[in-house]
């Protein structure tokens, strides 16, 4: 998980069939990489058991450091160099057999803030192996995910989710759902969106997504839709009201009920140690 300016790697400290306080996991931070702010967006572990991110900031895929704040692991053919200058919005990341393989873009700018010329129709999604584009034309992707041998995205500034034909560079979008797309889950035969209310600002406004909730007499709203992959139908949904207007990612937990997690400034971490069991003597 990542905050404003840390990479927390968290861990469940309750044992097996303990629970606290009726919840059923107790997730503790237990490592903070201090990386500063870089804009991370999506967040993998790939086979080796490596932390990759996205280091939207830079314009990179890259990892954890020790003694620096990220270590570079790919950039984008059309990005020339190393810049803090969020050049094309690198924002989502896709394994493929343990190892990246795709990542979108909001814009293939290769100048400061560029993207937020291109957010209608400049989003790309790239072979992360050979550094093509799969699919371009896109408004503002998020979440490339490979699930079932099929590529599958949100098209975040047309409220689409669907999939990617790689061998002829088209979106098939499969469902619409009713605010702005990031986050994406899969679970047998559906997958679990996260949405959120578009914010009132020249990122997020603007955008496709604003006529088609018009033409649809709908208003925005922030939540989980759980869609049918064989139908597109939206089988259950979740509306999430009060102060939380956005999410940006949704996470499966098989086996999970009720999980909660501490952050670092609570007084209950100072209070929660958890103990190795006694090693078995024989």
């Amino acid at each position: 998980m990542s905050s404003l300016f840390q990479l927390w790697r968290l861990e469940n400290a309750l044992e097996p069939g303990r629970d606290h306080d009726g919840f059923d996991r107790l997730y503790v931070p237990r490592v903070a990489y201090t990386t500063g702010d870089l804009d991370v967006h999506d967040i993998a572990v790939d086979g080796d058991g490596r932390v990759v991110f996205v280091n939207t900031l830079f314009s990179c895929l890259a990892t954890v450091s020790d003694r620096h704040s990220f270590v570079p692991l790919w950039v984008p053919p059309f990005i020339s160099r190393l810049a803090a200058e969020d050049r094309c919005h690198l924002n989502g990341l896709a394994l493929q057999d343990g190892v990246p393989r795709y990542a979108s873009a909001v814009g293939s700018t290769d100048v400061a803030d560029g993207w937020r010329d291109r957010r209608h129709d400049g989003g790309v999604l790239v072979d992360v192996q050979s550094g093509e584009v799969v699919v371009s034309g896109l408004s503002m992707p998020h979440s490339p995910r490979v699930y079932r041998d099929r590529l599958w995205l949100l098209e975040s500034g047309r409220g689409r989710f669907g999939f990617v034909d790689p061998a002829s560079g088209r979106f098939e979008p499969v469902a619409f759902c009713p605010g702005y797309l990031r986050g994406l889950a899969f679970c047998g035969d559906h997958a679990v969106t996260g949405l959120s209310r578009p914010r009132d600002d020249a990122a997020l406004s603007g955008l496709p997504l604003d006529d088609e909730l018009q033409r649809r007499n709908a208003e925005p709203r922030c939540g989980l839709q759980v869609i049918d992959l064989a139908s597109g139908d939206v089988q259950h949904w979740l509306r999430i009201e009060g102060i939380v207007q956005e999410l940006y990612d949704v996470v499966f937990l098989p086996g999970v009920r009720r999980p909660m997690a501490l952050g670092l400034k609570t007084d209950e971490i100072c209070r929660i140690i958890s103990v190795p069991p006694d090693p078995d003597p024989a």
